[in-house]
């Protein structure tokens, strides 16, 4: 820690780049009033450098107390807080930032911030980066990639440390990579995007569906469909292609099934389930994108007079809360969001930190979740559905 020298710097220094503003306080103590017709003195600028020196410790402890940093003992933390509470300030994140090329502030941009599974992946990625004192800036651009680019150029006008990004639909390489050429460190969750020069961490999309298709075959389906997915995006192509090749591999014809992609939310399920009925083959069983297609379609089907189960064997992708609490249970796969959202987090800040990480893919393994939604056809295996 620095002493004397440093402190004096810093006190010439202060009066530029305030971090805190002390509220409510003139240069005049006495207790006397002024005249009415004289104006008074602007208040005074609360520095680091005032709660350290009535505290005895440096203003670099006071800077860490004061963003809640692990190298501060706790009650040494405590402490600077109240005082800081009990004489009054304002925090100046910008001058903060000045001085140490650190704004604290994580931008995270993801395609659907309604679904449960990107929810999950937020809250994983947010407790990291919270412990480590990061402030989060939140951006649902929904598959736009004007609002994603809107929402970057707002990131680096904050001067944010750096951005966990979830690619929209349309995002080019050249794009991120002029991000991370200025020096901006970027970690992509979920989708790919080719090219890049940044890590991505998500799940292996191919293998889970390949995965769930090959059982559905195993319970003697020939005939699946395929509900969902963007085909521009990596998570589409692959799970599409994960499909495909499990029916392949089983001597099935892929184009003499039904494919309905783009489909990403519960109404486009529920919408699905008109061309699935209305189909000359009407499938045995069907491959939801995700989750939330799955149970749109189960919800549809059942006012139908349909019993997913029994009737259709239905398969989801996800496994968000509460799948697994639906009457039949959905079979689906386990795309680790806790896991996904931390290393994420965990990835990104090694590049603030300096780490030289690898560009390469960071591929978390599926785990398939056999329920009761994909049985056998004709067979049931969970509880009937009370009229």
């Amino acid at each position: 820690m620095c002493t004397g020298p440093a402190r004096s710097v810093y006190n010439r220094r202060r009066t530029y780049e305030p971090d805190y503003k002390l509220v409510g306080m003139s240069d005049d103590h006495d207790g006397s009033s002024s005249p009415e017709d004289v104006p008074q003195k602007p208040g005074k600028r609360l520095t680091l450098g005032h709660i350290a020196d009535q505290l005895g410790i440096s203003t670099a402890t006071v800077s860490l107390a004061l963003r809640d940093s692990p190298l501060v003992a706790e009650e040494t933390r405590e402490k600077v807080k109240q005082t800081a509470q009990e004489i009054g300030y304002i925090y100046n994140r910008s001058a903060a930032s000045l001085r140490t090329a650190r704004s604290q502030i994580v931008g995270v941009a993801v395609h659907d911030i309604l679904n449960p599974y990107f929810a999950e992946v937020f809250s994983a990625l947010e407790d990291v980066l919270e412990e480590q004192g990061q402030m989060i800036f939140i951006c649902n651009h929904r598959d736009d990639v004007k609002r994603q680019r809107a929402f970057v150029n707002t990131l680096l006008q904050h001067r944010a440390d750096g951005l966990i990004l979830c690619p929209s639909v349309g995002t080019t390489s050249e794009e991120i990579n002029r991000l991370v050429d200025q020096g901006i460190p970027v970690t992509l969750v979920a989708r790919e995007v080719p090219g890049v020069w940044a890590p991505c961490v998500r799940g292996d999309d191919y293998k889970g569906t390949y995965q769930i298709t090959k059982h559905l075959i195993e319970q003697g389906h020939s005939k699946i469909a395929m509900v969902g997915g963007r085909r521009e995006s990596s998570t589409g192509r692959f799970r599409a292609s994960g499909w495909r090749t499990a029916l392949e591999d089983a001597g099935l014809d892929p184009s003499a099934q039904i494919d309905l992609p783009e489909l990403m939310t519960q109404a486009d399920g529920r919408a699905a389930v008109q061309v699935i009925l209305e189909a000359k083959e009407r499938p045995t069983a069907i491959v939801g994108f995700n989750d939330l297609v799955a149970l749109g379609m189960m919800t549809t089907l059942r006012r139908a007079g349909i019993e997913p189960g029994p009737d259709i064997a239905i398969t989801g992708y996800d496994d968000v809360d509460g799948a697994d609490a639906r009457t039949p249970a959905l079979t689906t796969v386990s795309n680790q969001a806790d896991k996904i959202g931390r290393l994420a987090a965990l990835t990104l800040l090694r590049q603030i930190a300096g780490d030289r990480v690898p560009n390469t893919p960071i591929v978390i393994e599926p785990d398939l979740k056999i329920r009761e939604s994909a049985p056998p056809p004709g067979v049931r295996i969970g509880p009937k559905l009370s009229e």
